[in-house]
């Protein structure tokens, strides 16, 4: 067969816009993957992305992952694997698990292609169109993009300094009847270090939630991207302590170990865990074989808990440097959270500045990004005048220029505002 594919001649254009499934008209491009790019320009200073520092990456124990797995086990490393995931791996973080008294083992471990993975399972599993889901404000932006995608809409619960605000969750999950008629597909918690808000949850708000979870019949995801990037302060038990048997908790290597590997984790009830491997067959058949190797063999030699002890050294010392940096260069009218942990915290400035357009207005001119809080909010309700600033990426000193530059740009756009 001849076939004769000329691309020059005119042809009808597809206008693919009346073709689109209607779920593509929640989709929305992730305003960090946006901001990312801007770190490639000269100069400029990013607290933006929730990036790990790239100089405290394992290399070298990850060098030797690769000749050891190749070296012993390529045949079955360069394999395809089953949905589930390693087996050697599930069990080393069923046994982490453990040490938090929950009650979990290898088959309650799927593995997933990073955490954003596994909220995408969620959606696919438990959101129906049009149903709502629970969840602070702000919250996580990564999970608003993942659920929009199934069309969901969002009952949102506001959060103080010790988090989300649990007596407000009845009333949340009313509200939801009422609008849609049916009860939400479950709440969305960030316990431990919140992305965005820089909180953690109390052990007695985390003992309510519980309570009132189990007296409404309502799933709880329990997202712990952070618990173990503490820097002062006692641990607290997860949620999924309290009530396993209605909790699905998830967690991943992206902040501990290494983004780039795109391995995170959830674990479910067994009940549950068919639905979850059925749909993850239909994404990608099973997480990349030879990732999951390399950070079985890291866990497996004890590199990982040293390595994360190096973590929180330098990145308790960077949110020291950050704090004391907006004390010393932010107006006054400004605010900030101090988390216990984690990759970020949040601040707000007076009412007057929308960070929004403050950041394309002023900011960028100083050479310095964040992430407008307006993003973090479901429903575009609330943030305006807050951002989320991350201060383990960048190395000390670029931390302090970084926030001289935006409380510069602060205090001017204040002056023209007055």
């Amino acid at each position: 067969m001849n076939l004769n594919l000329d691309f020059e001649r005119d042809i009808p254009v597809l206008e693919w816009e009346s073709h689109l499934a209607t779920r593509t008209s929640k989709m929305k491009g992730s305003a960090i993957r946006e901001l990312l790019k801007l770190t490639q320009q000269p100069d400029l200073i990013s607290f933006a992305g929730g990036l790990p520092a790239p100089e405290l990456f394992p290399e070298r124990a990850v060098e030797e992952a690769c000749n050891y797995v190749i070296r012993n086990d390529g045949k079955n490393a360069l394999q395809y694997s089953s949905t589930e995931g390693y087996k050697p791996l599930r069990k080393f973080l069923a046994d982490q698990m453990h040490k938090y008294g929950i009650p979990v083992k290898q088959e309650n471990v799927l593995l997933t292609n990073g955490s954003q993975q596994a909220l995408d399972l969620l959606g696919k599993v438990l959101i129906d169109p049009g149903q709502y889901v629970l969840t602070g404000s702000p919250t996580y932006l990564g999970a608003i993009q993942a659920w929009n995608a199934y069309q969901a809409n969002f009952h949102t619960i506001n959060l103080d300094e010790e988090g989300m605000v649990v007596d407000e969750v009845e009333r949340a999950y009313e509200k939801a009847i009422e609008d849609s008629g049916k009860p939400p597909a479950f709440i969305y918690v960030l316990p431990n270090f919140h992305n965005p808000a820089g909180t953690t949850l109390p052990w007695k708000r985390r003992q309510k939630l519980a309570e009132i979870a189990t007296k409404l019949d309502l799933p709880v995801v329990e997202d712990d991207p952070y618990g173990k990037l503490r820097y002062e302060g006692q641990d607290v038990p997860p949620i999924c302590t309290l009530i396993p048997e209605r909790t699905i908790y998830l967690g991943t290597f992206s902040k501990t170990l290494s983004p780039g590997l795109r391995l995170g984790w959830l674990v479910c009830p067994t009940s549950l865990m068919t639905r979850f491997v059925q749909a993850k067959q239909g994404c990608d058949l099973h997480t990349g074989t030879f990732a999951q190797y390399i950070i079985n063999d890291i866990c497996q030699r004890g590199l990982l808990k040293p390595h994360i002890n190096n973590l929180r050294t330098v990145y308790k010392k960077r949110r020291d440097t950050m704090l004391d940096a907006l004390a010393e260069f932010w107006p006054e009218g400004c605010s900030w959270t101090r988390p216990e942990g984690g990759l970020f915290l949040w601040a707000r400035v007076p009412t007057s500045i929308d960070t929004l357009k403050f950041f394309n207005e002023w900011a960028l001119k100083e050479n310095v990004a964040y992430v407008p809080g307006v993003n973090f909010y479901p429903n575009k309700d609330g943030g305006h005048n807050a951002m989320r600033l991350n201060f383990s990426y960048a190395p000390e000193e670029t931390i302090i220029e970084g926030i001289r530059r935006l409380g510069t740009a602060l205090k001017k756009a204040l002056a023209q505002n007055a």
